[in-house]
């Protein structure tokens, strides 16, 4: 089985995510902090990526919500800084 590049890199984004999900259930991470924020961003711009190029209607809609709440996140705590 070949995988395309984007199929790569979008499934490193749901495990950026997933990862990032973990740390917060295990208390390694909290939610106010830039870092999950940023991971959350980052995973889901990497999905976005991959549905650019084998496009979803309902993953883009909640890859791009999770993108806009993870931005607003990171504006937040600019902010508070």
């Amino acid at each position: 089985m070949t995988f395309a590049w984007y199929n790569i890199v979008g499934t490193l984004g749901v495990a950026i995510i997933v990862v990032t999900y973990v740390l917060l259930q295990t208390g390694k991470v909290r939610s106010e902090q830039l870092k999950y924020s940023m991971l959350n961003a980052v995973g889901a711009t990497l999905i976005l990526i991959s549905l650019y190029f084998e496009f979803n209607l309902p993953s883009a809609v909640v890859e791009a919500f999770w993108l806009l709440i993870s931005l607003y996140g990171i504006v937040r705590y600019l902010r508070r800084s």
